[in-house]
């Protein structure tokens, strides 16, 4: 293992990423989202729940995941300390959210069907995302479907700024961003094996026949998946299995893609050159702000404007009813 004192984010994140980041930002409708998140949305009820329905990992509490967790906060030199929980939840995943106070959940699933190599490869994907300020953006986007789909159906307008184009923008940005986390992961660990073995775990792992999956076959299964873009029509099919044409957009890269761009890091020299010491340090944070000028605060008055006009209609049903 690795640390990296004083590390920047911008020592490692993905050129994909900071690209969407920068498309998503100019995407029409980006500041109105950003406007409205700021004042409708806060973090507190988020942990709230959290605090009366997961548990708190602490020194006492799953005391070996919460050392691994310190040690990865330490190698990311992250501070402060976010918190961290477990979810009962039987799926195999993990998330992070949270700006002011940030913080990782990592579901029960995960932790049956993992070891503590690939737990700390778990941990340091999610710490990445914190540590390149990506939880506030990702908590507009899941934001941004929701006001997309109450202002679709109450046809007010301002759906379709928010509906079309920039949940576009938003979800190639989310999964683009899982690829600056793998590199974090990557960082920490430094071996792709376990963050790979990981990977396959996510995609259909078994923890009772475990024994049978093998990593070699699934990077031979990752090559086949690249040589598909060899056909125009596989290339169009796998755009719309990511972008909504199966009912829903994918909010992460597939398993296989996220091999083939980490397996390119592993071998570059930019990854070579942070291993060894020589990486951008941390400058003043660039996390999403919103600006506090008359324009925002014009927004600001439209979307309490908007609010009222999605009460009058409700309360105009209601009274239809």
């Amino acid at each position: 293992m690795s640390s990296y004192p004083g590390l920047s984010s911008e020592a490692f994140r993905h050129p994909l990423d900071k690209q969407a980041e920068q498309t998503l930002r100019s995407v029409p409708g980006f500041d109105i989202v950003a406007s409205s998140f700021m004042e409708y949305l806060y973090e507190r009820p988020q942990q709230i729940s959290l605090m009366g329905n997961s548990i708190k990992v602490g020194p006492r509490q799953y005391g070996t995941l919460y050392g691994i967790f310190r040690e990865t906060v330490y190698d990311l030199d992250i501070n402060p300390e976010p918190l961290i929980y477990v979810s009962q939840n039987p799926i195999a995943n993990a998330y992070s959210l949270g700006k002011q106070q940030p913080y990782i959940v990592l579901n029960a699933g995960l932790l049956d069907l993992s070891d503590e190599i690939e737990l700390r490869t778990v941990i340091a994907h999610e710490l990445g995302h914190i540590k390149c300020d990506h939880s506030l953006l990702i908590q507009m986007a899941i934001w941004a479907m929701g006001a997309a789909s109450l202002f679709g159906e109450l046809t007010l307008g301002l759906g379709n700024i928010i509906s079309s184009g920039l949940i576009f923008a938003f979800y190639e940005w989310r999964r683009k961003a899982e690829l600056s986390a793998d590199r974090a992961a990557l960082l920490v660990i430094d071996d792709p094996e376990p963050i790979f073995r990981m990977m396959m775990k996510m995609a259909g792992g078994s923890h009772k026949y475990a024994h049978e999956c093998h990593l070699d076959e699934f990077l031979k299964q990752a090559d086949k998946y690249r040589e598909l873009d060899e056909d125009d029509l596989n290339q169009l099919y796998k755009f719309l299995i990511y972008n909504g044409g199966n009912g829903v957009f994918l909010s992460h890269p597939f398993p296989v893609d996220r091999v083939h761009y980490l397996q390119n890091w592993a071998n570059s020299n930019d990854y070579q050159n942070i291993r060894q010491g020589n990486y951008k340090t941390s400058q003043k944070s660039e996390a999403v702000t919103v600006d506090q000028t008359e324009e925002a605060e014009n927004l600001r008055k439209q979307i309490e404007e908007l609010q009222k006009e999605i009460q009058r209609i409700k309360n105009q049903n209601k009274n239809q009813d």
